[in-house]
């Protein structure tokens, strides 16, 4: 009877690496507080690293490390899923879980992102009317409190992973081939 290897170590550990570099940036970024119209460019590089090189980074370095380090140089493209599906769930339920308390421990966190995005949206869209920017105020309001990001933020993650897991997949993978017999 062979023995198999779970993914699950490769995974959570990478995972965790992941998400401790997002909380990472969020504390970084509380404390420095770049202004967005002088710094628009902090954004979109927090969201670049994010959202495509970070995810990219750490599912390719969790596969390979299950490849190399625990399954004897072969991954299948199944597994090469739920590694990389598993990386950005674990890094998005450690850093909702740090925003949670984050939010607790800050309770002006997230009244000044909202006071921030209207003061940026008055000075991107001088012109709109005073209706549809509250009503673009009240959205990012509720989406930015914990009840509706936390479940967001671990939805939008596990697609992610899931999308960049099936480009990995598809260039690391290596089907031992004494396992289709």
């Amino acid at each position: 009877m062979e023995k198999t290897v779970s993914p699950a170590k490769s995974a959570i550990t990478y995972g965790i690496m992941f998400g401790a570099i997002m909380i990472l940036e969020l504390v970084i970024m509380h404390i420095t507080k770049p202004d967005p119209l002088e710094m628009s460019w902090v954004s979109m590089v927090v969201n670049l690293f994010n959202w495509l090189i970070l995810p990219v980074l750490f599912i390719s370095l969790a596969c390979n490390n299950f490849k190399k380090n625990h399954n004897g140089g072969f991954i299948s493209f199944g597994q090469c899923l739920k590694i990389g599906v598993s990386v950005a769930v674990v890094a998005a339920v450690l850093y909702s879980i740090f925003y949670l308390v984050f939010t607790m421990i800050f309770p002006e966190f997230i009244p000044d992102a909202v006071a921030q995005v209207e003061r940026v949206t008055r000075a991107q869209n001088p012109d709109m009317p005073e209706d549809q920017l509250e009503m673009s105020v009240s959205m990012v309001s509720k989406f930015m409190q914990p009840a509706l990001a936390i479940p967001i933020s671990i939805v939008m993650n596990a697609f992610i992973g899931l999308i960049i897991s099936l480009i990995v997949g598809a260039i690391v993978k290596r089907d031992n081939p004494a396992a289709a017999n």
